[in-house]
């Protein structure tokens, strides 16, 4: 008999983390496989980051910091929104959980009701689907293509708002596509919301630090919604802290409230030694991320380059997060002897057991017909990758 709620099954594994674990397990039976699967920064965190830890361990915080966190933090938070965004959230406004996604889970879960529904931009980060149905909301899906670089327009955002809509979960830099709206996009899209009163947007940009294609463009910048955007972030990404596990989010005071009550009620405050070494991050005047995005912009125009040379590939590139996200449904109904290549899943697995390559198949991210790679690696290892994946391929028939 089985004891498992019907909550646990109706969420699904994340790809993201099934195809690093299956690269995992073959690089620990000896096999050299180049992993393009992980969204997660290759530089280690910054000196200056690590030393704040390291006095935050000496000066004794290793007791229950306050729920929200720290309140010095969260000022530091205020201020980075203020002077970086045009945003004015006060500390109050702020609540500092474990990680982008732990901040996400915690909007969906005080605004969502069973039934509501959510309207999810496709390709979308593969965990968004999910937690809206974990909060038993209705998710509601935008598909974009890559002839439109990926991207929703205004009208057909506005065909799908009904009366149940609550939220629209908005990304930009995105995960998986690395495209980035304009403001003039923004805009356009930030009008339609203006219309409905009781939708709110729940803006995750957690790739900020990393976008190639001007200044970022945060949601709530557009004063007429300001009210009704949630806007999520963290250190993960743009300071290479990943294990650190710090998110946060700068909400309508009503909504922080809330959040905070239900972190209460979850995990209480997050780790006191990620929040020092997260303030020591936020305020850091060093060049730490400037030097990662160029990284970043160099190895993003070596890769779209050499995949551009894959027949078979569409690639668009991309301009900011660390992904190219290409369409490659030319592959689909191609085989080598008897493995038949029928959907994304199958080329991943494919690519994996032949090129020793791990990339992510686009069904968890809303696109079956694309697959996305991370180039969040060496050079050395994007062209290594590249030549294997291009060998492989030009086997199938």
């Amino acid at each position: 008999m089985e004891y498992l709620s019907d909550r646990i099954k109706s969420i699904s594994v994340s790809q993201t983390l099934e195809m690093a674990q299956k690269s995992r397990d073959l690089k620990a039976a000896g096999i050299d496989v180049i992993s393009l699967c992980t969204g997660e920064p290759d530089f280690n965190t910054p000196d200056d980051i690590k030393e704040a830890a390291k006095r935050a361990i000496d000066d004794n915080y290793s007791f229950y910091p306050p729920v929200p966190g720290y309140l010095d933090l969260r000022k530091a938070i205020s201020e980075k929104f203020k002077n970086e965004n045009g945003l004015e959230y006060s500390p109050d406004q702020i609540v500092v959980s474990a990680g982008g996604k732990h901040s996400l889970i915690n909007v969906i879960l005080s605004i969502i009701n069973p039934g509501d529904e959510v309207i999810i931009l496709a390709p979308y980060w593969v965990s968004y689907y999910d937690q809206v149905i974990f909060a038993e909301g209705k998710p509601v899906v935008l598909k974009t293509t890559i002839e439109n670089d990926f991207k929703v327009t205004p009208d057909q955002l506005e065909s799908a708002i009904t009366s149940k809509t609550r939220a629209i979960l908005f990304n930009s830099p995105s995960n998986p596509t690395g495209m980035v709206y304009t403001r003039d996009e923004m805009e356009a899209i930030a009008r339609v919301v203006e219309k409905y009163e009781g939708v709110f947007v729940i803006s995750d940009e957690i790739y900020e630090h990393i976008t190639f294609s001007g200044k970022h463009v945060s949601m709530a910048s557009f004063d007429f919604i300001f009210d009704r955007v949630i806007t999520v972030n963290g250190v993960s990404k743009g300071y290479a802290m990943t294990g650190w596990r710090i998110g946060y989010i700068g909400a309508p005071l009503w909504l922080a409230k809330a959040v905070n009550k239900l972190q209460g009620q979850f995990t209480s405050g997050v780790s006191s030694i990620a929040q020092r070494a997260a303030l020591a991050a936020i305020t850091s005047k060093s060049d730490s991320k400037e030097k990662m995005k160029a990284a970043y912009l160099k190895r993003r125009d070596l890769v779209c380059s050499l995949l551009s040379d894959i027949k078979g590939f569409k690639v668009i590139v991309p301009q900011g997060a660390f992904y190219v996200f290409m369409e490659a449904s030319y592959f689909f109904g191609k085989r080598k002897g008897d493995a038949l290549i029928k959907d994304s899943t199958d080329l991943t697995l494919y690519i994996l057991g032949d090129a020793h390559v791990a990339v992510v198949g686009g069904e968890a991210f809303g696109a079956p017909d694309c697959i996305r790679i991370s180039y969040s690696v060496s050079d050395e290892e994007l062209i290594e990758a590249c030549r294997r994946m291009k060998e492989s391929l030009a086997k199938l028939r």
